[in-house]
């Protein structure tokens, strides 16, 4: 069965942007950025929100063309345009490249996406995470902690009221320009 793995750089206070939806904080470097296309050509399909998945389709569908573009973003475009996306949005009525529009995060229907066959489903956005954390729907976490302090933004976890979620880590790996990615599995 496939794992549906929450995907998502933060500063080190744990926010996924600043307070006007700012990312200029990012650190991500050619080395980083091949790690991404590395993972992320192996998963089964993008699980977004409406927010993130504008973001990515206002970039990503000609960013190979930019001929400023670095090869590892360029290499991200293609994998970006042919994998199968699902975006979960209530008031999106239609989406191009490869995607899926999705109403509710629904337990059932995500458990037959988990059994359909194909790679794991990378799931990212703060808001769309949310949901899926409350329906207890996350199986892994891989987290990309950038070597900065925000101050304020969207936290990358909200408050929640249902105890501790014990997790079991998985590894850790430094890259070069400071980023440490953190990977927790359910125990």
């Amino acid at each position: 069965m496939r794992k549906i793995i929450l995907m998502s750089m933060v500063s080190l206070d744990g926010y996924i942007e600043g307070p006007e939806r700012q990312i200029d904080w990012h650190h991500v470097d050619d080395e980083l950025h091949q790690f991404l296309n590395d993972e992320l050509r192996r998963m089964g399909a993008f699980l977004s929100g409406r927010v993130t998945h504008q973001l990515m389709a206002d970039y990503w569908p000609t960013a190979d063309a930019d001929p400023e573009a670095s090869g590892p973003e360029a290499e991200f475009a293609g994998i970006w345009r042919s994998m199968p996306k699902y975006v979960y949005s209530r008031t999106l009525r239609e989406a191009d490249w490869n995607t899926t529009v999705v109403r509710d995060v629904v337990p059932e229907e995500v458990a037959a996406l988990k059994a359909a066959p194909g790679g794991d489903l990378v799931l990212g956005g703060a808001d769309l995470a949310a949901s899926f954390l409350r329906h207890d729907l996350v199986d892994a976490y891989t987290i990309l902690v950038h070597p900065v302090r925000i101050g304020r933004g969207k936290p990358l976890f909200p408050p929640v009221d249902s105890g501790t979620v014990p997790l079991r880590l998985e590894g850790t790996h430094t890259f070069g320009n400071g980023v440490v990615l953190l990977r927790y599995g359910r125990p």
